[in-house]
């Protein structure tokens, strides 16, 4: 039988209560368990006396035998003294996941075509305030007004 020093929750709704037992490792979270070896009270200030307590010889007997505690229970215990921890090293930890690079890049390229868009935009405002005033359009409204007495001779 493997023997795991784990968590098991307690306490009502949003307030958790964990006692530290030494159980089979097949067993339910919160189920039969062979001993208590402490509490964890997540609620309280993390300097606090309280927060963790661990019956240290029990601890050391069930380390002992075998017993192979979580992730959670061995950062407890390296904190406590009672059994040493190797620290574990994660270089992509801040590193954003896959699909966050996609919408990073996918944002970034229609900035880029946005910004694209208001430069050409741009340059062709300028280059049409920087073209000559266009002459034709007075030419066509006196044309328009000979047009006019024509069309009321041939109506009458």
């Amino acid at each position: 039988m493997s023997v795991s020093m784990r968590l098991s929750r307690g306490g009502s709704k949003k307030r958790p209560y964990y006692k530290v037992v030494v159980s089979n490792s097949r067993a339910p979270r919160d189920g039969k368990y062979l001993e208590q070896v402490g509490t964890y009270n997540p609620l309280l200030a993390k300097d606090d006396e309280n927060r963790v307590r661990l019956i240290e010889d029990r601890v050391r007997y069930w380390i002992g035998v075998g017993a192979q505690p979580t992730d959670r229970v061995a950062r407890m215990l390296d904190k406590a003294g009672i059994k040493e921890r190797a620290a574990t090293e994660n270089p992509n930890k801040a590193e954003p996941g896959k699909k966050a690079k996609e919408r990073a890049e996918d944002k970034a390229s229609k900035a880029a075509a946005a910004e694209e868009a208001a430069r050409e935009a741009a340059e062709a405002a300028a280059a049409a305030a920087a073209a000559p005033a266009a002459a034709p359009a007075v030419e066509e409204a006196p044309a328009a007004e000979e047009a006019a007495p024509a069309e009321e001779q041939a109506a009458g």
